[in-house]
């Protein structure tokens, strides 16, 4: 037979956890939410590994703003805020609203966006760009490809690298034009990216599946090393220098 007191200290503990989700779900939801970079899509900024904190405040809030996007909340913005050229974007693609995609504004609506000759024109105006580097490594899939690194400056001044293939590098494409109330997203790494460019699959983001804004790395670790859980190895694969870098 249970004692009284084993149920009020049964109930206690049930209390203690059940009130510490709520205040988890809610920071996660209303304030902050932690996010794995599982891909090369975004390097060089972004790498295998890394570990970010995307700001939920930054664009207000949506369904999407909570887990497993409730479908009785409203399709609209709660709050809304809108987002800058240049932000690197946390967002549910549109095919499903549900997988989560980090990629960096560079259409807003209205705008005009162009591959020609291998360079982005946006609102047929050439964005800016300078070479950092002629040789980088970047892994693609299962492949290892040589890039080349250029600093981009978008018309708003916001600057960030970029990397093309310096083999089959996209040259020229379709002239997109960016619905009202949507965005167009593109990963930093160009010719491994699958982003707005790829119109079926993700095509133009609408403004209510926008999550959140990457604010910083908070932890990184270099999977070819070995996983996080193998301690022993952490001298190798932990990469130091990008502890709380900022975004």
């Amino acid at each position: 037979m249970i004692s009284k007191k084993f149920k009020i200290i049964l109930i206690d503990n049930i209390k203690t956890i059940f009130y510490a989700l709520i205040i988890a779900i809610l920071i996660r939801s209303l304030i902050v939410q932690p996010f794995y970079i599982p891909s090369s899509s975004m390097e060089p900024n972004l790498l295998i590994g890394d570990r970010i904190f995307v700001s939920k405040m930054s664009y207000g809030y949506s369904k999407h703003s909570f887990p497993f996007s409730p479908f009785f909340l409203s399709n609209n913005r709660f709050i809304r805020v809108e987002p800058n050229q240049g932000d690197l974007v946390v967002f549910k693609t549109p095919a499903d609203n549900r997988t989560d995609y980090i990629k960096r504004l560079i259409g807003l609506p209205g705008d005009e966006i162009q591959f020609i000759n291998g360079e982005i024109f946006i609102n047929k105006e050439k964005i800016k760009r300078k070479i950092i580097k002629k040789k980088y490594s970047i892994r693609c899939g299962s492949y290892e490809l040589e890039n080349i690194i250029y600093e981009e400056t978008l018309p708003n001044g916001k600057k960030y690298l970029a990397a093309y293939n310096k083999e089959g590098t996209l040259q020229n494409s379709d002239k997109y034009v960016v619905p009202q109330n949507h965005y167009f997203l593109m990963g930093d790494n160009r010719d491994c990216s699958k982003d707005s460019r790829f119109l079926s699959s993700v095509g133009y983001v609408q403004n209510i599946n926008l999550v959140g804004k990457a604010k910083y790395i908070f932890f990184s670790n270099d999977t070819l090393e070995g996983s996080v859980l193998k301690f022993w190895n952490l001298d190798k694969s932990f990469r130091l220098e990008r502890l709380f870098k900022s975004l």
